[in-house]
């Protein structure tokens, strides 16, 4: 069933005094520094608790793909999405906890060497805060929500640790081969495209190259074969369809990185999964025009507000849980 949120304002409250009583309210919250660790080194994430007496809902947010911590920024990329949805949430008495992905900020002693890293190392990482929070007495309830790659990490976290529902947050549904191909396609030159394609269809196999064009070596060189080799074994699809607890697909409407076709194919793959679908929305979860040109300054923009209706999405489905 849709969820179809408005993303209207209410005409009695401005942007601008919207954005001041949450402000207020994120005040309300405490924020608590929190380490896992692991064999080698550890991880390091931010706990965000609304101040209260009884026990509420948590959300575990999961980054996505490339060396994201745990406000969702990158080396070039700072939309700031996940800290401005933890703030957010706080506001409607939701606690979160955000980590850096091992090897980045307050985590980089867990990183392996490039060579070593396998896509299920973060999908066991994921299940170790889910564990961590799940004994974790001053919480109701745990709610996984992956963004983009999270998404499918956290599906797969949820095979082996608990929860009590999971979100999809502008996450794809077929395997990353097939939307890597679809992101290339436009950028690359048709030889190259060509050679990529071969390349990706190898790895598919789970056959590495060693011939691999300088213009593809940032995407393919030899160290980070193994790993996109065991991303690429798996799919949204194939893993939503495996889920008996509650799920919610969040998906906007002017995502250029992950199309609004991939929510349809999560929801076919498990039809009791609801669907919000964010008009505007982009692919950091900021309301942007459709075009990237118009979209570029919310990739950079930490002060850009999240989409209108997103909070309000999240919020009501974490609500319907946590009865």
């Amino acid at each position: 069933m849709d969820l179809i949120a408005s993303t209207a304002l209410t005409a009695s409250l401005t942007l601008a005094a919207a954005s001041f009583l949450q402000a207020q309210d994120t005040a309300a919250a405490s924020s608590e520094a929190v380490t896992l660790p692991l064999a080698h080194g550890e991880l390091a994430g931010t706990l965000l608790i609304p101040r209260s007496t009884s026990p509420m809902p948590v959300v575990l947010l999961v980054a996505g793909s490339g060396p994201t911590d745990r406000d969702g920024n990158q080396p070039g990329v700072g939309p700031s999405s996940l800290r401005q949805l933890a703030e957010a949430l706080a506001t409607q008495h939701i606690a979160t906890l955000r980590f850096d992905k091992r090897g980045v900020g307050g985590s980089a002693s867990a990183a392996p060497s490039e060579a070593e890293l396998r896509f299920e190392m973060f999908a066991d990482d994921v299940a170790a805060w889910l564990r961590l929070l799940s004994n974790d007495h001053r919480f109701s309830s745990v709610i996984v929500a992956g963004h983009s790659e999270g998404a499918l990490l956290a599906l797969l976290a949820l095979q082996h640790a608990p929860a009590a529902a999971y979100i999809s947050l502008e996450g794809p549904a077929r395997p990353a081969n097939e939307v890597l191909h679809d992101q290339l396609a436009p950028r690359l030159p048709a030889p190259l495209m060509s050679e990529s394609d071969t390349i990706l269809a190898r790895l598919t196999r789970g056959v590495v190259t060693d011939s691999t064009p300088p213009a593809l070596a940032a995407l393919f060189r030899p160290s980070v074969q193994p790993y996109l080799i065991s991303w690429f074994r798996y799919s949204g699809q194939s893993e939503i369809a495996r889920l008996q607890i509650p799920c919610l697909i969040v998906q906007g409407s002017h995502d250029l990185q992950v199309a609004p076709s991939e929510a349809d194919l999560l929801q076919r793959a498990n039809p009791r999964c609801q669907v919000a679908r964010i008009d505007g929305m982009n692919h950091v979860l900021k309301q942007t025009p459709a075009d990237m040109a118009g979209q570029m300054a919310s990739y950079q923009g930490p002060d850009v507000p999240l989409a209108p209706g997103l909070v309000d999405a999240i919020a009501s489905f974490v609500a319907g849980v946590h009865k």
